[in-house]
C-alpha cells in the first residue's frame, strides 16, 4: 500500500515543484520496497492473492506515472511514453478471452521481470539526466540504454503473454463446456 500511495508523491514531485531528488527518493523506497516485500513473502511463505494483483499492478502504476511525467518534463519523447501503456491496453484486451477459459491473469514470467527491472531502473536515470555534469551524462547514457532495453524486452514479454493465451485457447475448453475450474 505503500508503494501504491508513492505514485501520486512522484507525480506532484515531479510535475509540481521540480523537486527530483526527492521523486528520486520516492522511487528508490518503491524499488526497495518492492524488492523486500516479494523477497520477505517468499522466504516467510506468506504470498497471498491480493499481493500477487497488487504487486504488477503498483510496478505498472509507477512505470506509467514514470513516463507520463517525464514525456511532461520534455525528458522522455512522447512515443516512448504511449508505447509502455499501448503494450499493457493489447494485453489487457485478451483478459475476457482468458476468462472465457476460467483464467483471471497468466503467471508473470522472467522476460516480464527483466523488462520491468530494466525500466524501473532506467527512469530514474533519466531523471538524473536532466541536469548539467558528468554524473547527469552517465545517468542519461545508462538510463536511454537500459530504457531502450526495457522497451524491447517489454513488447517480446507482451508477444510472449499473448501467444499464451493464444495457445491456452486452443487448447482449453470454454468454462461453460468443463466441469470444475482450471
Amino acid at each position: 500500500m505503500l508503494r501504491l500511495a508513492g505514485v501520486p508523491l512522484f507525480l506532484w514531485l515531479v510535475l509540481g515543484p521540480e523537486a527530483d531528488g526527492w521523486a528520486l527518493a520516492v522511487l528508490m523506497v518503491s524499488g526497495v520496497t518492492d524488492f523486500l516485500d516479494g523477497w520477505l513473502a517468499r522466504k516467510l511463505d506468506q504470498q497471498s492473492a491480493l499481493g500477487q494483483i497488487l504487486d504488477p499492478v503498483a510496478d505498472r502504476l509507477y512505470i506509467l506515472a514514470v513516463v507520463v511525467g517525464l514525456a511532461l518534463r520534455d525528458i522522455i519523447p512522447w512515443w516512448l511514453a504511449a508505447s509502455l501503456p499501448l503494450r499493457d491496453l493489447l494485453l489487457w484486451g485478451l483478459v475476457p478471452l482468458l476468462r472465457t477459459r476460467g483464467y483471471s491473469a497468466l503467471p508473470v514470467h522472467f522476460l516480464g521481470k527483466a523488462a520491468t527491472f530494466n525500466l524501473l531502473y532506467a527512469f530514474p536515470l533519466l531523471l538524473l539526466g536532466d541536469g548539467e555534469g558528468t554524473v547527469a551524462t552517465l545517468a542519461q547514457l545508462f538510463g536511454w540504454a537500459l530504457a531502450l532495453w526495457g522497451i524491447g524486452l517489454y513488447w517480446w514479454a507482451g508477444v510472449l503473454y499473448a501467444w499464451q493465451v493464444r495457445k491456452l485457447l486452443a487448447t482449453t475448453e470454454p468454462r461453460s463446456s468443463r466441469a470444475g475450474g482450471p
